[in-house]
Formats: C-alpha cells, sequence, structure tokens
C-alpha cells in the first residue's frame, strides 16, 4: 500500500509516491508556467494520475496536497494568493472525481501545517506530540501542533504569525503584512536595506552578507532576531511546546543566530516554558511540505 503526497507551490508542483515509512518510489514534477484557475487543479490531478500509472501494481490509500495558502476545512475549498482564481477553489471536489475512487482518501492542508507534520514524521519534531514550525520566508507563518493534533481555529487562519503586534505605536506600514513581518521576513529584511541604503537593489542576501562587517546590516539582523526571539517567547507562553523549529528560506543563514533567538526569548517568555522548550533547526530541508503531504496522507487513512 502506499499514499501520494503533493506540494503546490506558487511556480511548480512536486509530487511522489511514499511507502508507510516515508520511502520515495517515484516522483514527479511539473511547472506552472502561468496557469491558473482550474488549470492547475487539472496540473495537480494529473500528478496523481501520472504516479499511479507509474506503479500500477501498488495501491493508492489516500492522497494529501499541501497548497500556499488557507484551507478552508468546512469547505474543502482553497485560497491561495498566487495562483490567480484560486480565491474559493473546489481542489477537494476536483480531485475527488479526478480520481474517481472512493476508498482513495484526499486531505488538503496549508503549507504551514505540512510543514510541521513534515518535521513530526521525518524531522526534528520527531516524537512530539506540543511543536512549532516557525517559517521565515517570503512571508511568516507557524505550523502548530498541540497534544498530538495540527489546530486551525475558527477559519482556518491559525499561524499567521507576521501579524504579531511586537512594537508599539502601530504604524500604517505594518498594515498589509503585520509588524513581526515588516521587519523580521525575508521581504521584510530586504525591505530594510533598502530604506537604510536608499538603495532599491539591496535585498536580504546583501543584509546577511554584511552581518558584522557594515553597521547597517548589523543593525538589520539585530533588530530580525530581537523579534524572532519576542514571537517565539510568545509563542512559547501561549501554547508550551516541546520545540521551536526555525525553517524556510531564511532559516537557511539565519541559523546561525539560534542560539542568539533563545536567549533574547528568554527575557521574554514564561519562564518554566521557556526552560523545558528547546529551539533547533527544521531537519527537513525542502522536502518539509512533501513529506508532509504524504504524512497527511496517511492520517487520513488512520481516522
Amino acid at each position: 500500500m502506499a499514499v501520494i503526497g503533493i506540494d503546490l507551490g506558487g511556480t511548480k508542483i512536486a509530487a511522489a509516491l511514499f511507502d508507510r515509512n516515508g520511502e520515495i518510489i517515484c516522483k514527479s514534477y511539473r511547472l506552472l508556467e502561468g496557469a491558473s484557475g482550474s488549470a492547475v487543479g487539472g496540473l495537480v490531478a494529473e500528478a496523481v494520475t501520472d504516479l499511479r500509472r507509474q506503479r500500477p501494481d501498488l495501491p493508492v490509500e489516500a492522497v494529501g496536497v499541501c497548497v500556499p495558502g488557507i484551507v478552508y476545512s468546512k469547505k474543502g475549498t482553497v485560497w491561495a494568493p498566487n495562483i490567480p482564481g484560486w480565491d474559493d477553489y473546489p481542489l477537494q471536489r476536483e480531485l475527488e472525481e479526478a480520481i474517481g475512487d472512493p476508498s482513495v482518501r484526499v486531505a488538503i492542508e496549508s503549507d504551514r501545517t505540512c510543514y510541521i507534520l513534515g518535521e513530526v514524521w521525518k524531522g526534528a519534531a520527531r516524537g512530539c506530540t506540543d511543536a512549532i514550525y516557525l517559517a521565515v520566508g517570503t512571508g511568516i507563518g507557524a505550523g502548530i501542533l498541540l497534544d498530538g493534533r495540527v489546530i486551525h481555529g475558527a477559519s482556518d487562519i491559525v499561524g499567521a504569525t507576521g501579524w504579531m503586534a511586537l512594537e508599539s505605536p502601530w504604524r500604517e506600514e505594518f498594515g498589509p503584512v503585520g509588524c513581526f513581518e515588516y521587519y523580521a521576513s525575508g521581504n521584510g529584511i530586504g525591505h530594510q536595506a533598502q530604506l537604510l541604503y536608499a538603495d532599491p537593489a539591496k535585498s536580504s542576501y546583501d543584509v546577511f552578507a554584511g552581518y558584522g562587517k557594515d553597521p547597517v546590516a548589523t543593525q538589520i539582523l539585530d533588530k530580525a532576531i530581537q523579534l524572532w526571539g519576542m514571537g517565539a517567547a510568545n509563542l512559547v507562553s501561549l501554547f508550551n511546546p516541546q520545540k521551536v523549529i526555525f525553517g524556510g528560506g531564511v532559516f537557511g543563514p539565519a541559523t546561525a543566530f539560534i542560539d542568539r533567538i533563545y536567549t533574547e526569548a528568554c527575557r521574554w517568555g514564561q519562564p518554566i516554558s521557556m526552560r523545558e522548550v528547546r529551539f533547533c533547526a527544521a531537519e527537513t530541508g525542502g522536502d518539509a511540505a512533501l513529506l508532509g503531504a504524504a504524512f497527511l496522507a496517511i492520517w487520513e487513512t488512520e481516522k
């Protein structure tokens, strides 16, 4: 028996057939090439069909899909801001109809939820019942596992940590992305560089390259380290996790700062929870979402 995991990004689809131990049997990639609406849904269905055809001897029990946006679990629809026409897209129904076999379960989750599931299955959260994956890339989001379950919230928007209020007074610039993300996401760090250097060509890459040598770069990253610590402290105080796992494109180079982030968090967080929690880097790298989608499929078969 096998499951299929699908990682749908803003530009590509990665899909793989897994056995229940997490070994990849076969894998495929598709570029979206500007596709939108039902054309993207068709590519996801095509990926499933292709993998099943490659190994017709292996019955597929379930399909798990990771999407870059919000999954409305009560409706089975998806909002994905980087895919035109996916404001309330009926991906669940479309996939089930394309598969045409009611014995094959379909489960869909947001990318941040799949990141924590990937780490639970094959990464730094193995053995954890309570862990948080803080994804810092273009934006900032968190996948949250509590008491062995991922949490969603009333509208499936749990983990929008970019909007954490970490500085006063409120500024108009915080409105579109949130205070935390404005300073400490990959885009935020790049934006701070463009402002402080008065150079629109500056990026977060330049900031990391200049850290410790250039005072402006050092100032920008010191601010980000402070806010990563404050944000993580708030999460620890609220949820009392065993681990906070830092991942995404910024961690990466920011992995070198995890000890400093923990020290900063200890200044702000609930003292007992802070002594018990461990801060660490993600272990699944670029496969976190794909692994999480496959693990989601396995969970679906066990309901």
